[in-house]
């Protein structure tokens, strides 16, 4: 995967003591020892030091983790750290070096760090929050109460103000009391999950127990701290930490197996950035041909960051079909936003949104498809998940650009990621009022 950005996970919540630095240095661990031959790089914007009394081997810290905003490539600040995971060292003197939320991600999308990045955040959504949030492909909450679940909304708001995905954001059940029972039959994991399930978030299958001997993994007379994975083999957390893993590496292979790894080999494609060739489809996701992007339709895939082209026939052919086909504007935005309503096995549905070049919608179209057919291979195509896995999704596509293939070189890229932010504002926006 050299030359690749990373994978990005990031670890929040807006209130402390909820387990969140546990989750994140534990789960490093776990995912180096599924999967050895998968780099794991981990760093925290906290100022409690855990990551490195975790993964420092003797007295190297390595480098800063400021370095990350201050244009040091990402690959040369990791550290080989224990257990075979990689780390960049915390800094108590973090400083915004602008106002930029997208700064972390644009500088990974040049970096040439391969592998996961886990990500660990500070308990308030700041500057370094923000830009964590920004680049992640997962975000992993952790809830432990009342507090911490409605604390959540503001990450997902966070998430809608930067314009990504919220359906990105998943909720973990943290620090939880088996012996603690609401009711009779109710536990604290179980009322957090149908609750949080009932508020419209995604919530894992397992939680992270309460565990009086993995408490003590951070605390003793030395400074290191250990993991459930080689000090706490006996507990439940330790099977909890494993279904975690599982379940992130699950996440992992969604996005990176079925792009084209080997997208770097022939044309002018060597002299783009690195990051702009990763998840990056060779062929038209409608009939499956080679596209190389001289004509047609530039398009990414929000969630799992997906992009390539679309034949201009193709994409013209279906669009036939739609009501908003005779006001396409000659520049301006596409906006594919699958509807939770009417979906099913048999059948996609999804808005059509169609914006100009300003951001301003011009039509907005409610489609039910069958789930085959050339609207499923669309579909399927440009995200890489079957009809019945499709889960408030969206695609935007470029209408309008000459040559599609020069967005995925500076300045061209920057200009599209900003159209697509505005066009995904006015979306998803708009999503409450339906």
């Amino acid at each position: 995967m050299t030359g690749d950005c990373p994978f990005v996970i990031t670890v929040a919540s807006e209130k402390g003591g909820v387990g969140k630095t546990t989750i994140a240095t534990n789960l490093a661990v776990y995912l180096k020892a599924l999967r050895e031959d998968l780099p794991v790089t981990i760093a925290s914007f906290d100022n409690h030091f855990s990551v490195d009394n975790m993964f420092a081997i003797g007295g190297h810290r390595g480098s800063s983790v400021a370095g990350l905003f201050a244009g040091s490539p990402a690959g040369r600040l990791a550290c080989l750290g224990e257990y075979g995971v990689q780390f960049l060292a915390s800094d108590r003197q973090l400083t915004p070096p602008d106002e930029d939320s997208g700064h972390l991600a644009a500088a990974l999308a040049r970096s040439d760090l391969p592998g996961v990045l886990i990500l660990d955040t500070r308990p308030i959504i700041d500057y370094f929050t923000r830009n964590a949030l920004a680049a992640a492909d997962l975000v992993l909450v952790p809830v432990k109460d009342r507090a911490s679940l409605v604390n959540a909304a503001s990450l997902q708001q966070a998430l809608l103000g930067l314009g990504r995905d919220p359906a990105r954001l998943w909720l973990i059940p943290s620090l939880i009391d088996g012996r603690l029972k609401l009711r009779e039959d109710l536990g604290m994991a179980e009322f957090l999950s149908f609750s949080a399930t009932e508020r419209g978030y995604q919530v894992l299958e397992t939680c992270i127990s309460k565990s009086p001997k993995v408490e003590g993994l951070a605390t003793s007379f030395s400074s290191r701290i250990y993991p459930v994975l080689t000090h706490a083999r006996s507990t439940q957390v330790h099977r909890q930490f494993r279904q975690l893993a599982d379940f992130v590496l699950a996440r992992f292979d969604a996005v990176d197996r079925p792009l084209a790894r080997t997208c770097r080999g022939g044309g002018d494609d060597t002299s783009l950035p690195a990051g702009r060739l990763r998840r990056l489809v060779r062929e038209c996701p409608v009939c499956g041909r080679p596209s190389g992007g001289q004509e047609g339709y530039f398009f990414q895939d929000l969630r799992s960051r997906r992009k390539g082209f679309f034949h201009r026939e193709c994409l013209d052919d279906l669009l036939a079909e739609t009501e908003a086909a005779p006001l396409l504007p000659e520049r301006g935005m596409l906006v594919f936003a699958t509807d939770e309503e009417g979906q099913d096995g048999t059948c996609i549905a999804f808005r059509l949104h169609l914006l100009d070049e300003a951001g301003e919608e011009i039509a907005c179209e409610l489609l039910r498809v069958r789930a085959e057919g050339d609207w499923a291979r669309l579909w399927q195509g440009a995200t890489g998940r079957l009809p019945e896995e499709l889960y408030r999704d969206h695609l935007t596509l470029m209408v309008g650009e000459s040559e599609p293939a020069g967005l995925l070189a500076d300045p061209g890229f920057g200009r599209f990621a900003a159209a697509r932010r505005q066009a995904l504002r006015t979306v998803l926006g708009k999503g409450g009022e339906r």
